[in-house]
């Protein structure tokens, strides 16, 4: 039995549309359609499929159903955009592909047609993440040696994939925005010579911020424009490989008196995002914001969701309206189902972060081999990307669609516009630069639920089928 999808025309009669009907065999309908549907099932039989045949018609018929009010005239946040991180892990295996379907699978990422999910922000690691296949920094130094000004700094560690498969994507999309983030500084910088935990020693503070700046600088030489750093990825939690340990007084410290400074007198316009970790802890922000001295210098703060409430991201906005908010990281696991990982991600990630004014929204690894690697020792051994790529064969997984919805309908340069929840149904609304508003909604609900897209007093009645979500577009 195929699938159906159950919208209601404004004249309150039931339109019905099997998902693989051809054009000859639906009836023409007798308004014109208005708005854009597409489509993803929890339980996978749907998977972001333009629901075609289906007519949608704003009008003003009286129906007994709530309504979904949609007013363009208050808008919230800019989106800077959605996406993965891009891990070394990742970039290794896409351009392990054969030419061909390395070509196809970048442009079926990265460009905005309708074959495509137009990814429009991507994270990158500042030396090794845990995704890498090995552990290294830009300056690691044999054991006793230092390099207080950075003159051995080198990009050469990504100048074999990673780099290679970012002016690839540039290619595609030059106006595509990276963050950079560090997992650790150089060994010979920490207290415990050693990749994983330990801190940043003081002595060290300025010769750090040097090597920021140095990477900044080389990065743009490639051609790679760095439009944000953060000072460290999850400060709180010392115990990957790599991590390193940085308490929100160092984070403070180091911003206002070293990198803060540094990128001043670079001439460096790359951003300073701070924290980086999750939302169980806004005090740490709040410690570096409220420093005057060092709070001048940062543009906003980055958050994970694996401890919290995504509404400690709007708490923390009424309290600092000045500073940006940009949500950063979420992993799905290999032991999560694509039923559970879908909605909690999209209620979250996806419509969470942006109705509390989260500029980004971005999952964690774009792509992993079968066996989800890879890692480097003691990395993460069941991060699943959005992509599992054998060879040159890929598999589309959860954290595909859940950005999807997102990334294909809402452009860089969008505004978050006013929407209201309604009943079992989650969603978030933005005006598009080309005009066209783009409505995601989730139904967490098992049964369908019907309700009124209410936008300039006219009504577009929609029925949701249970666990699915949608984006509208008009």
């Amino acid at each position: 039995m195929r699938t159906f999808f159950f919208l209601f025309v404004s004249l309150g009669i039931a339109a019905q549309c099997n998902k693989n009907a051809s054009p000859g065999n639906t009836p023409k309908p007798s308004a014109a359609n208005e708005a854009d549907i597409w489509l993803t099932k929890a339980d996978q039989t749907v998977l972001l499929e333009k629901q075609l045949g289906t007519i949608i018609s704003f009008g003003t018929a009286s129906n007994g159903y709530p309504s979904l009010d949609i007013d363009e005239n208050i808008k919230y946040q800019a989106v800077d955009g959605f996406g993965y991180t891009l891990t070394g892990g990742s970039a290794q295996l896409i351009s392990q592909m054969d030419a061909g379907s390395r070509a196809a699978l970048l442009n079926e990422l990265f460009t905005r047609d309708d074959r495509s999910i137009g990814i429009s922000y991507l994270r990158i690691s500042m030396g090794a993440s845990d995704l890498d296949p090995s552990i290294f920094s830009y300056n690691d130094l044999p054991e006793g040696q230092t390099d207080i000004d950075q003159l051995r700094f080198s990009l050469a560690p990504d100048k074999g994939t990673l780099i290679p498969l970012l002016k690839a994507i540039l290619a595609i999309n030059p106006a595509i925005k990276i963050i950079a983030t560090p997992w650790s500084a150089p060994v010979w910088m920490k207290d415990n010579q050693n990749s994983k935990g330990g801190s940043l020693k003081p002595e060290y503070y300025q010769s750090y911020a040097t090597y920021f700046v140095k990477y900044i600088q080389a990065m743009k030489a490639e051609g790679i424009v760095i439009d944000a750093i953060t000072p460290q990825n999850e400060p709180l939690h010392p115990g990957n490989n790599p991590s390193m340990y940085m308490t929100a007084e160092q984070q403070r410290d180091f911003i206002k008196n070293n990198l803060g400074p540094a990128f001043s007198t670079a001439g460096l316009t790359t951003k300073i995002i701070i924290y980086d970790h999750n939302l169980d802890r806004p005090d740490y922000p709040t410690v570096i914001y409220n420093d005057a001295a060092a709070a001048k210098y940062v543009d906003g703060a980055a958050f994970h969701l694996y401890a919290g409430d995504v509404n400690a991201m709007g708490t923390l906005r009424n309290n600092f309206p000045a500073k940006s908010l940009y949500f950063t990281e979420q992993w799905t696991g290999s032991k999560g189902s694509f039923d559970g990982d879908l909605q909690w991600h999209v209620k979250n990630v996806i419509i969470g972060t942006m109705r509390n004014w989260s500029k980004t929204a971005l999952e964690w690894n774009l792509a992993n081999d079968p066996s989800y690697g890879p890692h480097t020792p003691g990395g993460c051994t069941e991060c699943r990307g959005a992509l599992t790529i054998s060879g040159s064969s890929v598999s589309r997984n959860v954290s595909y669609y859940i950005v999807a919805h997102a990334s294909k309908f809402v452009p860089a340069g969008s505004f978050r516009i006013e929407s209201n929840n309604v009943g079992t149904l989650q969603n978030v609304a933005f005006l598009r630069p080309d005009g066209k508003k783009a409505l995601i909604v989730l139904n967490e609900g098992s049964t369908p639920y019907t309700v009124n897209i209410r936008y300039k007093n006219k009504w577009a009645p929609v029925t949701l089928g249970g666990k699915s979500v949608i984006t509208m577009v008009w």
